[in-house]
């Protein structure tokens, strides 16, 4: 009989989620779930979440992990008078702080910065280890985010870069003796290949950023791209649906149940779209994000602007040009000795539109050097599993 787990610990999850309409920031808590639990199989330790989330926690999948308590950490429920997260800080051994992968940075507002360091701070007040998860750290651009950042991270036990942009910033604000780069905590998410009979057209997924189609929250390209990005998507449609014996889906990440005129939501836009081009096909709706990942498993080809769509992508092999809207996508890719990334930051609409013809046609040169970074994938994650498991304090 296998020898059974000697004792239990509690998981603080801090802005991680089940019940986000991001799959991105579910596959991160997921795949966080899934490699804290292999980190306590291998010190003999049994391992249960409290899941503190930027989002209401009504629903959400996941059946393998053991969740005690599900309460939002975030600044609308404050307003509000709740105060749960707060407290069920107290109840756990160890508590890992993921910012929903990339929200440790002023690129989205100083107030949403600002809760990353309240709850690093509160973690530490109540005398809890603390570790910052795999995530982009930075970039800052003002003087108040760059100094909320440095009170953010001075207080956490030991941090983690998904990416060698960030590894950077941390050196240089010399938090060097407790960080480390290793990789996005995604990679680990497990997928289901779908059959394919040898007769099956090319297929082809592209992956619609809803807010970047809707030009950011606000409407005026907030996020300052320099390509027309419903133009490049509306050309990227065209050029693939002229070609001989090729099935083209449109592959929504952030859909669930947000309104659809809500500037996030990729399926609303994938609609309009496949109205304007009959034949472009919609991806079914998926439950969770292994069901999404399964899905463009199966694609010959994909681009796309959501990050978790394209780190789906690259971790079942499939040939993939991200289309960068921030630092993340550069440093996390780069990070994997991978190029190839359509930046929406520097290029205009007509030399994107060529780099993505460019990595089509070489889609084969692309395959061969995702498995090289598919290998450095997996030894980061390893290294990140064994450093989690040290840290576990039993």
């Amino acid at each position: 009989m296998a020898e059974s787990l000697k004792h239990s610990l509690t998981i603080g999850l801090l802005w991680h989620t089940i019940a986000s309409e991001n799959f991105g920031a579910v596959a991160l808590t997921l795949s966080q779930m899934k490699i804290i639990a292999e980190a306590g199989r291998r010190r003999n330790v049994q391992v249960r979440f409290i899941i503190l989330s930027p989002v209401e926690e009504k629903s959400g999948l996941a059946e393998d992990f053991e969740i005690i308590h599900r309460a939002e950490f975030s600044r609308r429920a404050f307003m509000e008078g709740r105060f749960e997260a707060v407290t069920l800080l107290k109840q756990c051994d160890i508590i890992f702080n993921i910012g929903a992968g990339d929200s440790f940075s002023d690129i989205y507002g100083n107030k949403r910065l600002a809760m990353q360091v309240i709850a690093n701070i509160l973690a530490r007040l109540y005398r809890k280890p603390l570790v910052v998860s795999p995530q982009t750290i930075g970039p800052f651009k003002s003087f108040l985010g760059k100094q909320l950042g440095k009170i953010g991270l001075s207080v956490a036990t030991r941090i983690y870069a998904r990416d060698n942009l960030s590894m950077q910033y941390l050196l240089q604000a010399k938090f060097q003796n407790k960080s480390e780069e290793v990789i996005d905590v995604a990679f680990a998410l497990p997928f289901e290949r779908p059959s394919r009979d040898s007769n099956t057209s090319m297929r082809i997924g592209i992956n619609v950023s809803g807010l970047l189609y809707n030009k950011g929250y606000s409407g005026r390209n907030e996020f300052e791209l320099t390509v027309d990005y419903p133009a490049l998507i509306e050309e990227v449609c065209r050029y693939f649906l002229v070609q001989p014996d090729i099935e083209v889906y449109l592959v929504h990440h952030v859909f669930a149940d947000i309104p659809q005129v809500h500037p996030e939501n990729d399926l609303h836009v994938n609609m309009q779209l496949q109205k304007r081009y009959p034949k472009l096909r919609i991806a079914p709706i998926f439950r969770t994000p292994s069901e999404a990942k399964s899905f463009i498993s199966g694609m010959d080809f994909f681009t796309g602007a959501r990050m978790h769509a394209c780190i789906a992508a690259f971790s079942s092999g499939v040939p993939v040009l991200p289309m960068a809207y921030s630092r993340k996508f550069n440093g996390l890719f780069g990070s994997l000795n991978y190029p190839h990334i359509l930046d929406c930051l520097t290029l205009d609409t007509s030399s994107a539109m060529q780099k993505l013809i460019q990595a089509f046609e070489n889609r084969e040169q692309l395959a061969n050097e995702i498995e090289v970074g598919n290998k450095i994938a997996h030894i980061k994650l390893e290294t990140y599993t064994e450093q989690v498991s040290s840290l576990l304090p039993i």
